[in-house]
């Protein structure tokens, strides 16, 4: 939150929020709390991101990541209650408020999803504003998308999709990426899994080197791991392969994962050239 205020302060059109918060780590009210207080101090330019957590956020705190579904669904109903400005009373399976309120909330902040669990983005498409489908296995984003589109229809909600991964131009660039594949391939859904020909041996062999650190275990991630995940070749090839994208799954927004900060800007850059092209 600390960081979120200060991107507010500096700066007056960007939308600002969490990416992604979890419901275990913190109570959901304090998270609402804290977000409608962002949104105050930037003049309605907040959302809340919610996810279940993983391993890499939940295992070095001991929590166990029980009832996912009930406690993200739970934790939106709760947030966007207190966004209302409502006096809410609650007795959830996973949380409990009792006359809690925000003066200061507004009802139009948004609330997204970010996950690849079926169920979970089932239960995005029929409640959340928005899901964020982020470093996903392209070959089954159309599974992931089926799972939003058949939750939307059972409640008429339409949640805005958006897209988001790294882009590569340059192959050297793989190694970078590498150690943020390491906690993505070890939660990934059995069927990705197989389909990449990662066993349990794998998984277990990255897992007990990701307690040495990220960077360890991104040495045990191949190439032929990473490509089905990014955007990867030259400009025409990227901004080619991005469109084809939006025209088979019909994403309505892009976001670009920068894994760099000292190369954010010059990567900034070129993805908008791709984009454009797009």
């Amino acid at each position: 939150m600390v960081a979120m205020t200060a991107i507010a302060v500096a700066t007056d059109t960007i939308e600002i929020g969490t990416g992604i918060v979890n419901p275990y780590s913190r109570h959901p009210a304090l998270t609402a709390a804290a977000i409608a207080s962002i949104d105050e101090l930037s003049n309605g330019r907040a959302f809340l991101g919610l996810g279940a957590g993983g391993s890499l956020t939940l295992g070095p705190l001991g929590i166990d990541r029980d009832r996912p579904l009930t406690h993200v669904r739970e934790a939106a109903e709760v947030a966007r209650a207190l966004f209302s400005g409502d006096v809410v009373d609650f007795d959830g399976a996973s949380l409990s408020l009792s006359s809690a309120s925000i003066e200061y909330g507004r009802p139009e902040i948004e609330i997204w999803f970010a996950g690849r669990g079926p169920k979970m983005l089932h239960q995005a498409g029929a409640m959340m504003d928005g899901v964020l489908l982020e470093f996903l296995h392209k070959p089954s984003l159309g599974d992931f998308i089926a799972r939003v589109n058949e939750g939307s229809t059972t409640t008429g909600n339409q949640p805005t999709l958006c897209y988001s991964t790294m882009v590569v131009t340059n192959p050297d660039r793989l190694d970078e990426i590498r150690p943020h594949m390491t906690f993505r391939l070890v939660d990934s859904p059995p069927k990705v899994k197989e389909s990449l020909g990662i066993t349990e041996e794998h998984t277990a062999a990255i897992r007990e080197a990701m307690a040495i650190g990220l960077d360890e275990a991104g040495k045990l991630i191949p190439d032929e791991w990473v490509e089905p995940f990014i955007i990867l070749g030259s400009i025409d090839e990227c901004a080619a392969e991005l469109r084809e994208m939006k025209a088979q799954h019909g994403f309505d927004e892009f976001m670009l994962v920068v894994a760099d900060m000292e190369e954010a800007e010059s990567l900034m850059t070129e993805v908008s050239e791709i984009l454009e092209k797009a």
